[in-house]
């Protein structure tokens, strides 16, 4: 694995665990927000789905 690999999926995690977007800006040094999001905030199939399922929800209150 790369070092740019490693940097990805260290990102990845944090982001899975629950991290912020400034968090992981932080951690990774980025002076620009939108670098993070960018290149490291991919939002997975199953979070989508549970997006999705969470606002089904709030609709059906």
């Amino acid at each position: 694995m790369t070092v740019h690999g490693l940097r990805h999926t260290h990102s990845s995690i944090l982001f899975s665990m629950g991290a912020s977007i400034k968090d992981v800006q932080a951690r990774l040094g980025h002076t620009d927000i939108q670098t993070t999001m960018n290149i490291y905030a991919h939002v997975k199939k199953e979070e989508k789905k549970d997006t999705a399922d969470k606002f089904a929800k709030f609709k059906e209150n």
